[in-house]
């Protein structure tokens, strides 16, 4: 692993933050609101990301430039992991290791987010959850940090509304889980805060409260000035 590299801010620039795995950018979202200016990489084309984008895989985009970005996410695939994809018996990649031991190559400060199923595999993740951000939505995720940046654990209001069934509409008095073939996009885009989004999208997303919450812990940890090193 190399050391963390100094980062010598610029009067009047905004923090560089790369986003792999981006899809069509929840996570991007809050970073920017944040104040980072965001990139975004992925496999896929994703015609609906706001932000740069620059289709290509997100690990070898990792290894080349990481260390070009003050701050790095990433949100490696989450089916290998999910409950639904392992009743349908569907193989998928499961590239958190490998993700990590990018990232650590690349000095900078990073985060990787995944859902419950990959925790045991996360060290030492925080979780978030919709009612942390006053959400009408629960959607844990889960984020481990390294590269000198660390995340503290918020507390967890209790869960007081049910939850629509997956798959169902979202009945009066109750929480949509916008997971799978979900109805009702509209609600969903603005639950979560993504308007730019469609349901494929939206299924799988980090809604930008929970990012713009990480952004601003990053920018704190960016801007703290380290002993012996010249602002």
């Amino acid at each position: 692993m190399t050391q963390p590299i100094t980062i010598r801010r610029v009067h009047g620039r905004r923090p560089r933050l790369l986003d792999l795995f981006c899809c069509q950018g929840g996570a991007a979202k809050g970073y920017a609101d944040a104040g980072f200016d965001v990139t975004g990489v992925d496999i896929a084309p994703q015609p609906r990301y706001p932000f740069r984008f620059v289709q290509g895989d997100a690990i070898a985009f990792a290894l080349a430039h990481g260390a070009e970005f003050d701050f790095i996410h990433a949100s490696p695939p989450c089916q290998h992991d999910t409950e639904c994809q392992r009743i349908q018996g569907n193989a998928h990649p499961d590239l958190i290791a490998p993700t990590r031991a990018a990232l650590e190559t690349t000095g900078r400060p990073w985060v990787i987010k995944n859902v419950r199923g990959a925790a045991p595999k996360l060290h030492r993740p925080v979780m978030l959850c919709g009612q942390m951000f006053r959400l009408e939505n629960y959607r844990h995720r889960f984020f481990e940090t390294g590269g000198g940046f660390t995340l503290d654990q918020p507390d967890h209001p209790g869960h007081l509304v049910p939850q629509a069934k997956m798959g169902r509409p979202v009945p009066p008095g109750c929480y949509g889980q916008f997971v799978g073939n979900f109805s009702g996009v509209p609600l969903a885009r603005r639950v979560l805060g993504v308007p730019w989004m469609n349901r494929d999208g939206i299924r799988e997303c980090i809604p930008p409260a929970y990012t713009a919450h990480i952004g601003r812990a990053a920018l704190a940890t960016l801007a703290a000035p380290r002993p012996g090193v010249a602002a």
